[in-house]
């Protein structure tokens, strides 16, 4: 049996990677930071590693395995109060997966899927969608500490002998996501106005089950190896337009305002929200064709369908509640899983 250590395996990624992995037959080693009753609940062999960073103990998480799946990171952060957010993203993002990968190769584990992100690439694309081949241009702490740790892997893994593959999805959206996507969820279901109908841009974005069937797939196909892959749900809306499909979803009503992008800009700046608004107002678009022919891979479900899963489970967990009372902060708190909604 294929043993397959999975990082960060009690995050929003992560508990469904490692529930599609136990249900394809793989024998799955769970990683977290430290155990806790959440933990148990992923039904396989939990390892607690600590903290991430360059010092971090991976060995009685490697013996024996396989193939490693590492999702575990300090996710992208809109309101990062930190003093240097750059140093604190090395520190886990650059640190833990340099850390890992040179003690998976001592442990000569065959292959690393590496999850990575989207801001490697940049934050805007105009008109034309980002492939594999554009040069990175990551804009910020978060990205640059991707496009570091991505270098440092391919380094190590091939002075070692150990094969890679680098994922870089977009927004990941699906049953218990968090940050902005929650929130735009609060808002779409409360009936809040939202000022979006006269944006004209193209946003990609990915349901949870087509990403986790790339990974699946990335861990063992032979023309992975050593390669990089942007994915998407191959369907591209504006922001609009996403909001539509949201609260058709939630069998609510999309309240959308024409209001001209330069007054959402000029509001953004008043408030200091330039960043959230810059998501909304610009496209962000990927072209996700190599992954579908270099390894045939199929998207499973289609927007619609994830979108549904999305509500089913938004209604189960928010809807009942008399009003909400705990409204997500925008990415304000760091995470040990890249699986949040943000990219």
């Amino acid at each position: 049996m294929i043993r397959v250590l999975v990082t960060g395996a009690n995050g929003f990624v992560g508990r469904e990677a490692t529930a599609a992995l136990c249900k394809a037959g793989y024998e799955v080693r769970a990683a977290v930071r430290r155990l806790e009753p959440s933990v148990e609940a992923l039904g396989c062999e939990t390892v607690a590693v600590g903290d991430m960073s360059a010092h971090t103990d991976w060995s009685t998480a490697l013996r024996g395995v396989d193939l490693i799946l590492h999702l575990a990171a300090r996710a992208h952060i809109t309101r990062d109060t930190c003093a240097d957010s750059l140093a604190e993203f090395r520190t886990i993002n650059v640190g833990g997966t340099t850390s890992l990968a040179k003690q998976a190769a001592q442990y000569h584990v065959r292959r690393l899927v590496y999850v990575s992100s989207v801001k490697v690439n940049g934050e805007v694309t105009n008109g034309r969608a980002f492939t594999e081949d554009d040069p990175p241009d990551p804009c910020d702490a978060y990205g640059i500490s991707k496009w570091e740790a991505e270098q440092a892997l391919r380094r190590i893994a091939s002075g070692a002998g150990m094969e890679t593959v680098v994922i870089r999805p977009v927004l990941v959206y699906g049953p218990r996501v968090r940050a902005n996507f929650l929130t735009l969820l609060h808002c779409v279901y409360r009936g809040i106005p939202l000022p979006f109908a006269a944006v004209r841009n193209r946003r990609s974005m990915i349901a949870l089950r087509n990403l986790i069937d790339l990974l699946v797939c990335a861990l063992q196909h032979a023309a992975a190896a050593g390669e990089t892959f942007l994915v998407s749900d191959g369907e591209d809306h504006s922001s609009a337009g996403w909001v539509r499909r949201i609260a058709g979803a939630l069998g609510r009503p999309a309240r959308l305002l024409p209001m001209p992008v330069s007054w959402i800009r000029f509001g953004a700046r008043v408030v200091g929200q330039q960043n959230i608004v810059q998501r909304v107002c610009s496209s962000l678009q990927v072209d996700s064709s190599k992954a579908v022919k270099q390894l045939s891979w199929h998207r499973p479900v289609n927007v619609n369908e994830e979108l549904r899963r999305t509500a089913d489970w938004y209604l189960g967990t928010f809807g009942r509640r008399e009003g909400i009372s705990a409204w997500p902060q925008l990415d304000r708190h760091a995470s040990t899983d890249r699986g949040r909604s943000s990219r």
